[in-house]
């Protein structure tokens, strides 16, 4: 039963974020991202602020792939780089506004839907939910937990 109703909430998310590449990608075939380039996005969105290396690690690209693919997205105006003001060797990646415009719709999506989730549950229900989706984070996915350093 959690298994399913876990796959249905997944589903449902990754469905709404393939429906909208697939619009996005035949309405404006030249600026709009390659399939490729909006999983390379989603690595950036949940890595938080990676530099180009941790990008490469977590996409199993080589460092090199991963500069020609970042800069390509800066190109289409999705990315940016930003300098780490201690290490002026470093630079962040981090989405755009057109990227949030464009492709952001998931967002907005888990807002809503977390909107529905407080409106719909007591205090004492999201307590527990908030408590059970914390430690399905923090302890139960070492897997991707390790890809991302944790948090």
């Amino acid at each position: 039963m959690i298994k399913d109703n876990f796959s249905s909430i997944y589903n449902k998310f990754k469905l709404l974020l393939y429906s909208k590449m697939m619009t996005e990608f035949d309405d404006r075939k030249e600026e709009s991202l390659s399939y490729f380039e909006v999983f390379c996005m989603e690595i950036i969105v949940a890595l938080k602020k990676p530099t180009i290396n941790k990008f490469a690690s977590l996409a199993n690209i080589s460092a090199p792939n991963a500069a020609y693919r970042v800069n390509k997205l800066i190109q289409k105006g999705f990315v940016k780089k930003v300098q780490n003001e201690d290490d002026k060797r470093e630079f962040y990646l981090y989405p755009t506004q057109k990227y949030m415009e464009v492709y952001g719709s998931m967002f907005d999506y888990i807002e809503l839907v977390s909107k529905r989730i407080e409106e719909r549950f007591s205090k004492e229900e999201l307590d527990t939910f908030n408590h059970v989706l914390e430690v399905i984070d923090t302890e139960l996915m070492p897997e991707v937990s390790r890809l991302d350093n944790g948090k």
